[in-house]
């Protein structure tokens, strides 16, 4: 039996569908609003009567973590049903990992499911809608991710680097749709009841068997082995039509014998498929379905046009008319992407992770073409890189990271936010940077010598208006408040030499006029104290309290001064104080 699927965290498990609009969508998208369907125009199935609309960015996405490489089953489905009261149902594209899916064409009473199979190439699943048409807003009603086995939809030929788009999958005789818990992937198998040609009272047929084995590779539900469309009294079934399309297809038909009364071996049921069309041909060897297991036939990368139609036709030996259980048709997609370069995706990792206001931005940075995310520009590489950081006014706030890895950016635009600590010295040795644009932020400290005295002469370098960064004629020293120490440091000397140059400033001048005054009151009391005969001088107590008083006062000044951990102010400094030339070094 195959090994069991992977649901992602839902809320209604019994339908095992992540409600897109109800989930708590901060762990898969950042972005949109809840809806509701009218009652009026809801359906049967409750899940799909609500949705999330995204009326702001070019693609918004939702992302899922998983293994490299795993093969996964993805189902997006959208219901309109007039939840806006415009009824206008909208059209807009579907990307997964950076790849186009398809066009979605939403309608007002019907719903709207495309499905797709693959290998993933990174360590996340993306699912994206983009916006296509200015005055019309992408939705999404229900998002479905689950593990599917190596094994499935993979015959020789099969080529792990392409997708593969789910055009239908039909359970032919049953009479509902076939899903989870007969199927462990959860893949829908839709119900047929009628056919293109006239069927009997024998049709469809339906099995008693209890069990029936379904250990092939691709795994088919034992439901739909259990029912069967047959051609009646006609000795040919038509079994499908196709579209025109320039894509090729992948083709899975299954066959199980439904009637376990066959035990004489003069009853038999056997018959091949056909293409009819204008070059038609024979396509298979002769078919007997198997009693209590299911045969399967696979045709890969099958190119088809409006002409081509399947038919089962019995053999001239056959006792009983052809019979089919279940058929699915896959479009073969384009070579998946590799995604932008991972270099650039990490380092975008960063800043996601550092900046909260950039939390929100997921799937492939630059991929599909036309779709990269808002704030930046990419080259138009197989494996594109970003060539331009546009983030001036985001509200960045905090030290700036080390991306130095993206070594191809052309423009980083930083001006307008209040990034602090000094100017990344990385930011002078990227190769290609043609323009950076630091302004209007609270940087500190030097500018680097690799910016300074950076190589690429053309550099267009702005860092103006951070008031506590050293310029040419500025000083370094660190305003309060600013720090050019890197994130978490603290130097108590630091704090404490930033206070020296003040309190020089405002006590020395105080302290020098407090003792000029103290010189010029003791001249004249010396001028009017009375001597006595030998020159000693005589009485002014009170003069002598005066000056004792100053004396002091300019102690206590002293002792202020040599206490720097409490700063004092005594007056305004002295404008001959150049407290920018006091050294405060240690």
């Amino acid at each position: 039996m195959a090994g069991h699927f992977k649901l992602l965290p839902i809320l209604l498990l019994a339908l095992f569908t992540l409600t897109v609009s109800s989930y708590n969508y901060d762990t898969l998208v950042s972005n949109g609003e809840a809806n509701v369907v009218p009652s009026s125009n809801s359906l049967s199935d409750q899940v799909m009567n609500t949705l999330r609309v995204f009326t702001s960015r070019k693609k918004n996405c939702y992302s899922y973590p998983v293994t490299l490489g795993q093969k996964v089953l993805v189902r997006a489905s959208f219901y309109y049903g007039n939840y806006d009261g415009l009824s206008k149902p909208p059209t807009f594209d579907l990307h997964f990992d950076g790849n186009f899916w398809t066009t979605v064409e939403t309608s007002s009473t019907e719903l709207t499911v495309h499905e797709i199979t693959y290998v993933t190439k990174g360590d996340a699943v993306s699912v994206c809608v983009a916006k296509t048409k200015h005055d019309q807003f992408p939705f999404m009603s229900a998002l479905e991710i689950r593990s599917v086995d190596s094994e499935v939809y993979n015959p020789k030929e099969v080529d792990n680097n392409r997708a593969l788009f789910l055009i239908s999958r039909l359970a032919y005789g049953a009479s509902q749709t076939i899903r989870y818990p007969d199927d462990d992937y959860d893949r829908m198998w839709m119900p047929v009841l009628d056919l293109t040609n006239p069927v009997t009272s024998d049709d469809p047929l339906f099995s008693l068997e209890s069990y029936i084995s379904t250990t092939d590779r691709d795994h088919p539900p034992q439901a739909i082995c259990q029912n069967a469309m047959s051609s009646g009294k006609a000795n040919n079934l038509i079994v499908g039509t196709f579209s025109p399309s320039n894509s090729p297809y992948l083709i899975n038909m299954h066959y199980s014998e439904v009637n376990t009364s066959i035990v004489d071996t003069s009853v038999t049921r056997s018959f091949r498929l056909y293409e009819m069309s204008t070059s038609g041909s024979e396509l298979s060897d002769t078919i007997t379905p198997p009693i209590q297991s299911v045969y399967e036939w696979s045709k890969y990368n099958y190119k088809v046009d409006s002409t081509t139609v399947f038919s089962l036709n019995a053999t001239v030996d056959s006792v009983l008319p052809p019979l089919i259980n279940a058929m699915e048709v896959f479009r073969i997609g384009d070579v998946l992407t590799n995604g932008t370069d991972s270099n650039d995706v990490e380092a975008l990792a960063l800043l996601r992770s550092t900046f909260d206001v950039l939390g929100g931005w997921s799937g492939d940075p630059c991929l599909p073409v036309n779709y990269s995310w808002d704030w930046l520009n990419c080259s138009d590489d197989d494996t594109p890189r970003v060539t331009s950081l546009y983030l001036d006014s985001f509200g960045l706030s905090g030290f700036f990271p080390d991306i130095s890895s993206m070594d191809a950016l052309e423009i980083i635009d930083l001006h307008n936010n209040s990034l602090i600590g000094t100017i990344p010295s990385f930011l002078g040795s990227m190769p290609n940077l043609q323009r950076l644009d630091l302004a209007d932020n609270q940087f500190s400290g030097p500018v680097p010598a690799s910016l300074s005295k950076n190589k690429n002469k053309n550099l267009e370098l702005n860092y103006t208006e951070n008031p506590s960064l050293c310029t040419s004629g500025k000083s370094c020293s660190s305003s309060p408040g600013t720090s050019s120490s890197s994130p978490g440091s603290t130097s108590v000397a630091g704090k404490k030499k930033s206070k020296l140059p003040v309190i020089l400033g405002t006590t020395i001048p105080s302290f020098l006029l407090i003792w000029i005054a103290a010189g010029i009151i003791t001249i004249v009391r010396r001028k009017m104290k009375p001597t006595n005969a030998n020159g000693s001088a005589t009485g002014g107590g009170a003069t002598n309290g005066i000056t004792n008083g100053l004396q002091k006062m300019g102690e206590d000044l002293v002792n202020e001064i040599a206490n720097t951990g409490v700063q004092q102010v005594y007056g305004s400094p002295s404008p001959l104080l150049n407290v920018n030339s006091i050294d405060t070094t240690i």
